[in-house]
């Protein structure tokens, strides 16, 4: 992931860099702030690309982003962008509309119409993932997807709220993504995205089965990873929380090589050899870990532990140092 901020850019040049900087990653715009306030502008981006989708997870300081009908005409790459807030609120005036949206919520940009977009200045700091993406790359006519710009999604319920957790965790894990593990979640991302907005629109017709079927997996993984500390973690539930049946959602882990029990299993494991291998952590009983991501016998996490790692939790530990006081 490429980072970008003004830490090491003097004060009183920030927020003309940061003009620059916006510019660069997506279109160009009028950014504008308190003119006081300017000198103590903060903010960072990281940059990843998903394929044919720029992921940008930005930390700023309030102000307000205005795309103009000159700008427009001075450069229209055509495409979209869908944010996510992860942290703080704002709002999004476009096609006389005006969207308040706040953590967990989505809403569409057409960088190609005139918006303006704000983020609230009584928030010290706002947190969102900006993904940028060409408009060939929905499957929507232009009309339906002109009656979507600035239309919150509402992270809470529904369609929205499984997508939003998808895009949250990917925001949360942006920074230790590998290569590889980035290239196979740009055609999932993009999946999600498009079947979010076909959710809005009501068009579910119009998306591939192929696409519906992979975002839906990806928001499965997603529910199944925020969830991974409660005991009572089924397939039941899993297929409850999605709407399909508990037959369909074995076949869609069977169609990747798992089951449902063992995907669950594999993620808990995980979660628990991190913080094995975490001296912050050191204090804390092994059986106190292994609770902490839903395993509710420590005799048998600690036989899963030895049977995919090769060792006993304890000696897995024992490989990282412990941090000592004064």
């Amino acid at each position: 992931m490429d980072v970008v901020s003004t830490a090491d850019v003097s004060p009183g040049d920030r927020f003309a860099f940061w003009r620059e900087v916006s510019a660069k990653l997506w279109v160009p715009y009028d950014l504008a702030r308190e003119r006081q306030a300017e000198a103590g502008f903060e903010a960072r981006v990281g940059i990843s690309e998903f394929g044919p989708v720029q992921a940008t997870l930005m930390t700023t300081m309030a102000h307000s982003v205005r795309r103009t009908p000159r700008l427009i005409r001075q450069a229209d790459p055509e495409v979209f962008k869908v944010s996510c807030m992860v942290s703080g609120s704002g709002t999004l005036t476009q096609d006389g509309r005006r969207a308040e949206f706040g953590a967990g919520d989505l809403v569409l940009y057409d960088t190609s119409r005139p918006y303006v977009a704000e983020l609230r200045p009584d928030d010290s700091t706002s947190r969102m993932l900006l993904l940028r993406f060409p408009r060939a790359l929905l499957p929507f006519p232009p009309r339906e997807l002109r009656e979507l710009s600035a239309v919150r999604i509402p992270g809470a319920r529904g369609v929205g709220a499984l997508s939003s957790r998808f895009l949250l965790q990917l925001a949360d894990q942006m920074d230790e993504l590998t290569p590889a593990e980035t290239a196979r979640l740009a055609t999932l991302t993009l999946d999600v995205l498009i079947t979010a907005l076909a959710d809005a629109l009501d068009t579910r017709n119009v998306v591939p089965a192929d696409t519906r079927r992979r975002a839906l997996t990806a928001r499965i993984h997603a529910f199944i990873r925020d969830h991974l500390g409660d005991p009572g973690l089924t397939p039941n539930v899993i297929a409850a929380a999605h709407h399909i049946s508990v037959r369909y959602l074995h076949r869609l882990f069977q169609r990747e090589g798992h089951t449902v029990a063992g995907w669950i299993r594999e993620q808990r494991l995980d979660r628990c050899r991190r913080d094995l291998a975490e001296t912050r952590l050191a204090a804390r009983p092994v059986n106190a870990i292994a609770a902490r991501w839903g395993f509710t016998s420590a005799a048998h996490f600690s036989q899963a532990f030895r049977a995919r790692y090769g060792q006993s939790p304890s000696e897995f530990r024992q490989q990282f140092p412990t941090l000592h006081g004064d």
